[in-house]
């Protein structure tokens, strides 16, 4: 696996030939993120070898290299998911490659299910903590000694100067948002009324198929992260209604343009 990770990341440097300043990641119906990129060179996850691909609708499947608010990005657009039938290490390969590309900032984006009571439909939550409930470890197995070490400090899984600015960039310019814990579970099903129930109990303020894989790899490199949900549906023990693929990704839409606004912010005034 290592010689693998080394080979993409070789071969994405060898095309891109600069350091990023931050990786970017697009979950669910998120992709018009990228329209904000000013792209410099777009590589087809067919085209990189050893990459992984995506099946899930609503998750494109390139890699962007450009800038963003003067800052030089690197974004995926489509990312893996451990119920797609990938292993986890398949799951966390880019950001593997990604500190190999020398990026030290990770910004994540996902569709989640609110728990939290105040939370309505595309609200948009930035996430100051995770529960993990996947049923695979990323970091299980042999350590990778030359990537960080064998156990990774989590008490700022996701950076409270990276939260900082975010947030006070969406204070100044009245965009509403709400902080939360995320919890991550395997999926593909969406949750039962009393699994919602069980993840507000745990402390809980949303739930996802994604992200605290990548983010505990992440960390284990090194990297700063930041987390922003997409509420795209609420649930509890007593609020029981359908829910669907497709109700998520218009929820998603909806909330697209304070995410742009947040990330955008974030990005321009973070160092």
């Amino acid at each position: 696996m290592l010689e693998k990770i080394k080979e993409t990341a070789a071969f994405i440097r060898n095309i891109i030939q600069d350091t990023p300043d931050f990786a970017v990641v697009l979950g669910s119906g998120l992709g018009a993120l990228k329209n904000e990129v000013e792209p410099i060179h777009v590589l087809d996850y067919l085209d990189i070898p050893n990459f992984p691909q995506t099946t899930v609708a609503g998750h494109g499947g390139k890699l962007i290299f450009g800038t963003l608010e003067g800052k030089k990005v690197l974004m995926m657009s489509g990312r893996f998911h451990y119920y797609e039938g990938h292993d986890i290490q398949t799951v966390v390969f880019p950001f593997r490659v990604f500190h190999l590309l020398g990026i030290k900032n990770l910004i994540v984006s996902n569709a989640a299910g609110g728990v939290n009571p105040n939370f309505k439909v595309a609200d948009v939550m930035l996430i100051t903590d995770h529960i993990n409930m996947m049923p695979e470890h990323p970091l299980r197995g042999k350590n990778l000694d030359e990537m960080g070490p064998r156990f990774v400090d989590m008490s700022e899984a996701y950076s409270k100067n990276m939260l900082s600015v975010a947030e006070n960039f969406a204070t100044e310019n009245c965009i509403n948002f709400h902080k939360g814990v995320y919890v991550a579970l395997q999926g593909p099903t969406f949750e039962t009324p009393a699994e919602y129930g069980m993840i507000r109990a745990i402390g809980g303020d949303a739930v996802g198929m994604s992200t605290v894989p990548e983010v505990i790899v992440a960390k284990h490199q090194g990297m700063d992260c930041f987390g922003i949900s997409i509420i795209t549906d609420v649930g509890g023990p007593d609020i029981a209604f359908t829910v669907s693929h497709e109700e998520v990704l218009q929820a998603a839409d909806k909330a697209m343009p304070n995410v742009i606004r947040i990330v955008k912010g974030l990005v321009k005034n973070y160092s």
